[in-house]
């Protein structure tokens, strides 16, 4: 009763590829991370807070990174469960979250492989996984 999964992430989304006997399951996952956000005010290249200043482009990346580990930590948890999960795609998001699984005791023994893919249709992504699994 193997269960393996198959991640195609970039910085928009994710497509989790759940192969449980014989069974397929697709999820979407949306990432839901703000890469290009034009904040309103932000004429000024820096606020003034007492006596210090703060760029506005510090509060955007620390937006983003709060952003970035909610979307890790959502499929961080979707491969609680698995035996084996491989991970491929266009972004260096997989490579962000290869660095998140390997920091976890819990995932690190379940990471199979890390491979660069173009962008693929969901039927494209399920057979790319079905013929990585089948090697």
């Amino acid at each position: 009763m193997k269960n393996n999964i198959g991640i195609w992430i970039d910085t928009h989304q994710a497509v989790v590829i759940n192969l449980s006997n014989g069974d397929q399951a697709v999820k979407k996952i949306e990432s839901h991370i703000d890469t290009k956000v034009r904040t309103p005010g932000e004429s000024k290249k820096y606020g003034r807070f007492g006596g210090q200043y703060m760029t506005y482009e510090k509060n955007s990346e620390n937006k983003k990174m709060e952003q970035t580990k909610q979307f890790l930590k959502i499929l961080s948890n979707e491969i609680e469960n698995c035996d084996a999960v491989v991970l491929f795609g266009p972004s260096i998001m997989k490579t962000i979250f290869e660095k998140e699984i390997k920091n976890d005791l819990n995932l690190i023994g379940k990471l199979v492989g890390v491979f660069d893919a173009d962008s693929m249709t969901e039927n494209q992504i399920s057979a790319w996984v079905k013929d990585f699994y089948k090697k």
